[in-house]
């Protein structure tokens, strides 16, 4: 066997490593869970390609009762659009974590959602993501005049109630395109942010080894935004902050959510802390007490008028 082929060159763990001839060994196996067209579980869901030519797609989700009114007589629902996690290189929105979570907060609310399956770095290096995730909330607001590709969004959402939400990584993706939205002068209703990732010095050797373009924990606006120019004029209205009392990020996002209150953005941000648990326990053990309170949470959050 070719030396270089065997010899690691970067070791990211637990996410991945990087041999000398270029190969990428990820520490997990992709993991799926189809969409379920089942008209007896409550939440229905596709999938649906959004760019052939990079292979971008999404996951759909809709209260299975929606679906069986017609368009004209029934109330159209918030739309969640949400950003899977997993340090950006690994997960997809048909894992089964990820997907049972999105299922489960569409069915606790009874809103429409969209789980956006960007493409992973290292392979795609950051900022692919960050675009992909912009891409996906552009073609999801393009259903706003009712006249967009897909029937389950034109027939079905109210696009005054446009949430954006995501946990870890997937979190700091959609900050991202909140600030974005606002810049562009576009307006959403709200963002969750379930245990954020805004980097750390542990994690700086492996973020810029993804993102080459980055300038590092503190001077990186993606990673730090307080240093985006952006911030006060984020699109949205409120934020909710989901933090874990265990997190390794904890003190990250507590910092953002103190710090946000001073930088000029106009709105409203609440914040809410699981006691004793660790950085997503709520994907590892979704029946537990304190996944359903965090569940209850969002869902208030996003129902919340």
């Amino acid at each position: 066997m070719d030396s270089a082929a065997t010899e690691i060159s970067h070791e990211f763990s637990p996410f991945f490593r990087v041999h000398k001839d270029g190969t990428i060994e990820r520490s997990r196996q992709p993991e799926f869970a189809p969409p379920s067209d089942d008209p007896q579980l409550p939440v229905r869901s596709k999938d649906i390609l959004i760019n052939p030519q990079t292979g971008l797609s999404a996951r759909l989700y809709l209260p299975t009762t929606l679906l069986q009114i017609s368009p004209t007589t029934q109330k159209k629902l918030p739309l969640l659009i949400y950003v899977h996690g997993g340090g950006f290189c690994l997960g997809s929105a048909s894992s089964p974590k990820f997907h049972q979570f999105v299922t489960s907060l569409a069915a606790a609310a009874n809103i429409a959602a969209v789980s956006v399956d960007y493409r992973l770095a290292p392979e795609h290096p950051l900022p692919i993501a960050y675009d992909d995730a912009w891409e996906v909330f552009n073609w999801v607001l393009s259903h706003g005049s009712g006249s967009g590709p897909d029937l389950w969004l034109n027939d079905h959402v109210d696009f005054s109630s446009v949430f954006l939400g995501g946990e870890s990584a997937g979190a700091n993706i959609v900050n991202n395109v909140a600030i974005r939205a606002g810049s562009s002068g576009v307006k959403i209703l709200g963002l969750v942010l379930v245990h954020p990732f805004f980097g750390g010095k542990e994690v700086d050797k492996m973020y810029k080894f993804m993102c080459p373009s980055s300038s590092g924990f503190d001077n990186d606006p993606r990673l730090n935004p307080l240093v985006d120019p952006g911030l006060p004029g984020m699109g949205c209205e409120r934020v909710l902050f989901c933090i874990a009392e265990k997190d390794w990020l904890r003190e990250r996002g507590w910092g953002y959510y103190e710090a946000l209150g001073k930088s000029g953005w106009v709105g409203d941000r609440e914040i809410m802390e699981s006691e004793g648990e660790g950085h997503g326990f709520h994907l590892f053990d979704p029946d537990c007490e304190k996944a359903r309170v965090l569940v209850e949470r969002v869902a208030s959050f996003l129902n919340r008028v």
